[in-house]
């Protein structure tokens, strides 16, 4: 499995490091890894949440027990159950795999931002969808562009943040 994943982890890192060299002079490796693995992650929510509310959920109402929930709210939980175990990975092993934290710690920071973001994406969606009508998508991905920059700042310079030696 360790071979798998260093297979994986060491394919991705060259091709994001490969598309880096234009972007040498104005941006840092960490920045623009984190741009390019948050970007694709982005699209693979967008997508997960898509095929969610169009094919999964129908654009109806899921029924859980004794709640209801609005096809947009069922396809924002459905798109966060495959999109954040991924952000994990790229975050840890991609973008900030020096931050010398351990995994658990790790895990549990990012854990926190992912509630946050899951919270925002939630009321923004709320509002653009339930309130002003737009259409979900859309609102998705407007939703979604907000967020990215509290996730990038939050992450950067708390959650993964690289700890001092002592």
């Amino acid at each position: 499995m360790k071979r798998i994943h260093n297979t994986i982890r060491h394919l991705i890192l060259s091709i994001i490091d490969f598309f880096y060299k234009p972007f040498k002079k104005i941006l840092p490796l960490q920045t623009f890894r984190y741009a390019a693995a948050g970007g694709a992650n982005t699209v693979f929510d967008i997508v997960m949440f898509s095929l969610g509310y169009n094919l999964i959920f129908k654009k109806e109402n899921f029924h859980f027990g004794h709640f209801t929930l609005t096809p947009y709210i069922a396809s924002l939980i459905f798109a966060f159950c495959f999109s954040q175990p991924t952000g994990f990975y790229l975050n840890r092993y991609v973008v900030f795999q020096d931050s010398g934290l351990k995994k658990r710690e790790q895990l549990t920071r990012y854990l926190i931002v992912v509630f946050f973001c899951i919270l925002f994406n939630y009321l923004l969606l709320k509002l653009f969808v339930g309130y002003f009508g737009w259409y979900p998508t859309p609102s998705k991905i407007l939703a979604t562009l907000l967020v990215i920059i509290f996730s990038y700042s939050s992450q950067t310079y708390f959650f993964f943040k690289t700890k001092e030696p002592r």
